[in-house]
């Protein structure tokens, strides 16, 4: 990647919250993308922290009868614990209560006020206290707060303005000059839409009487500052802005500020034109995430629907967790999360694809090498093709970082995974070893063990525990197993010949759902009465017997999967684009709680070829793919070995 350095924040998040997945999500995402920038050696820094000040601090402290500081000492320890838990590597952790911090925002209202950029007026508006904002009575929705939808109060006071409506033209012409500043694309076309009326100046200060709790107007000290002027300014003050001004030249502008969709405007319209005042640099990309379902539902605490990450990661471990995460969710759209995609997802990526490759390279090469991976002989076609295959996968996750869609970095690595196990299908090296066929051997382990070992770094900034230990079955010092960097993958003497592989007990142990409760469970048979007469049992599994003739009657094909992508409002179904020999065909099917559009292409799977055509959700549909399912478990039928499009199932 052509930069020298990657800067990425996440927003700080406010104290007085319980951690919760979206919280988690995007300090995941911002983790994973600085451990990504950290691999390819770019010099990385990589922010987090949280909001300290305003009235919800302020009350929940009074509640507790202690001082709003000590409030927050006791509660920043939910997130810090938390982000250790989750392997989260930022390089510094705010606090808006930290007094570099504070000062580096007095130091700047007090320019902005020299400078005529603040002035005072007298206000009369409605204000929300969830969100600490005054709203017009043209922006209330039915009375309420238009973006919490809370009781707002009427509220007239004297308080301080910054004269945001000043930069509302050069900021419409900015964004419509930088495309990539606002990401994505959509996000920007709201923001310029929000700026299609008149923006009026911002309200920056609270007078102490009303709150007490934030930091001092330099200016003025019956006032405190408002609460989101003061959070914005971490992302200049936790680089040393103001402080030191080399550290600070280092790593602004930021690469990314990531936000979630919910705060899109505080960040894209009252950041920037604060930017644009204090004479500072605009932020490379804003880039605002979707949110996390439940089923079809945003989580709510007001619902009770919000998913806790440290019930998760106890569950199911800290890497399954964020690799879900970063794999399920295409940043920028929302995402649901169910226990069944997630076990899903888990058993078919983790379980059946990647821990079955590593799990076949260890027992071949223990069984038939004396546990050393062999170096290689002669390389034919098929080893050659998966090692293009990694080599794509390394390209598509390098692009997959510039374009911000790292779901698809992912996709690409375990599409080399599963072209991995078919390489292992193609060449079968029991067979090598029983033929003694040596040479081939060699050449076919060493090359499936090079495929772990690159997509086990590829990995790593997602699951670095997990992939550490991957490497380290694999043979390699585990300091250096966990250490490993994308930079690092060509260099001489990196392969794995000659190292001296370790028994695994299974890297991914297979999840199964959990059962449901006793109280949800089926009530159980009252018991006979006596001398009742015995009810004439049924017989079990009993299936309807059909003639060969009925059979015959049903064309079974295999078939490639060439494209896959949602239906538009349908949760369960995908429509696919197959090539079944001599014809391409699409199809839809109710696959997409169980499988990825992305993960999907490339498969060779099994349809009935001659099935009537149908319409579904006005979507012509020509056959029909084959599926097993077992409880809530669904798994493509697939083709034992490489086998072309077309060819008959009988």
């Amino acid at each position: 990647m052509n930069i020298d350095h990657f800067y990425v924040t996440t927003p700080i998040y406010y104290v007085n919250d319980k951690p919760h997945i979206g919280h988690a999500y995007t300090t995941i995402l911002a983790d994973v993308l600085a451990r990504y920038h950290r691999s390819l050696g770019i010099d990385t820094f990589f922010l987090t922290g949280t909001d300290e000040h305003g009235q919800k601090v302020e009350k929940a402290a009074a509640r507790k009868a202690m001082e709003p500081k000590a409030h927050c000492d006791e509660t920043v320890v939910r997130f810090q614990e938390l982000w250790q838990r989750l392997g989260i590597t930022n390089d510094k952790f705010i606090r808006t209560t930290d007094a570099y911090h504070k000062e580096v925002v007095r130091r700047i209202l007090q320019d902005l006020y020299d400078r005529g950029e603040i002035y005072k007026a007298e206000y009369t508006g409605w204000y929300c206290v969830g969100d600490e904002r005054f709203f017009t009575e043209k922006d209330l929705v039915d009375g309420r707060c238009p973006e919490c939808g809370r009781e707002v109060s009427a509220i007239k006071e004297s308080n301080y303005f910054f004269r945001m409506s000043k930069y509302q033209q050069w900021l419409i012409d900015y964004i419509q000059t930088h495309p990539d500043f606002i990401q994505p694309a959509f996000r920007a076309n709201e923001t310029l839409g929000f700026l299609k009326k008149e923006l009026g100046d911002l309200c920056i200060s609270r007078p102490k009487a009303r709150l007490a709790w934030g930091i001092e107007l330099p200016f003025d000290p019956d006032y405190v500052c408002y609460v989101w002027f003061d959070a914005l300014i971490n992302y200049i003050s936790g680089v040393g802005y103001l402080q030191d001004e080399a550290e600070f030249k280092r790593w602004w502008p930021a690469s990314y500020h990531l936000i979630g969709k919910d705060i899109l405007t505080t960040h894209s319209v009252y950041w920037p034109t604060m930017l644009k005042a204090i004479g500072l640099p605009m932020p490379k990309t804003i880039f605002a995430h979707g949110w996390w379902l439940t089923g079809n539902t945003k989580m709510s605490k007001s619902l009770g629907n919000v998913i806790n990450p440290m019930d998760m990661i106890d569950r199911c471990g800290v890497d399954a967790f964020r690799y879900f995460l970063l794999a399920e969710m295409s940043p920028g759209n929302d995402a649901s999360f169910t226990e069944e995609s997630f076990v899903a997802r888990y058993n078919s990526d983790l379980a059946n694809d990647l821990g079955n490759l590593l799990s076949r390279v260890v027992k071949m090469v223990l069984r038939s090498c004396s546990g050393v991976i062999p170096a290689p002989e002669t390389l034919l076609d098929e080893d050659r093709e998966l090692s293009a295959e990694v080599a794509a996968a390394r390209r598509a996750m390098e692009a997959s970082l510039a374009s911000m869609k790292i779901d698809q970095g992912i996709a690409a690595v375990m599409n080399a995974v599963r072209a991995g196990n078919r390489y292992l299908e193609k060449t079968a090296p029991w067979t090598l070893a029983k033929k003694g066929e040596t040479d081939r051997l060699n050449t076919v382990l060493h090359t499936a063990a090079d495929a772990l070992r690159q997509v086990a770094v590829l990995l790593a900034p997602v699951m670095p525990e997990k992939m550490a230990e991957l490497r380290a079955v694999l043979g390699y010092d585990p300091e250096m197993a966990a250490t490993a960097k994308i930079a690092d993958l060509d260099l001489p003497g990196s392969g794995p010949a000659g190292l001296t592989v370790k028994d695994s007990a299974g890297l991914f142990p297979r999840i199964m759902p959990e059962e449901k409760s006793a109280a949800n469970a089926a009530p159980a048979e009252k018991p006979a009465k006596k001398n009742a007469e015995k009810p004439v049992e049924k017989p079990v599994n009993v299936v309807e017997m059909i003639e060969i003739t009925d059979f015959s009657r049903v064309q079974l094909r295999t078939a490639t999967i060439l494209a896959a992508e949602p239906v538009p409002g349908a949760d369960k179904l995908l429509k696919l684009q197959i090539n079944c020999g001599a014809e391409n065909r699409q199809i839809v099917s109710g696959i997409a709680p169980w499988y990825k559009p992305e993960s999907l292409v490339g498969r060779t799977i099994v349809i009935v070829a001659n099935l009537k055509p149908a319409r579904i959700r006005g979507v012509d549909s020509n056959g029909m793919l084959l599926a097993a399912k077992a409880g809530k478990e669904l798994r493509l039928v697939t083709v034992d070995g490489d086998i072309p499009s077309g060819a008959q199932v009988n």
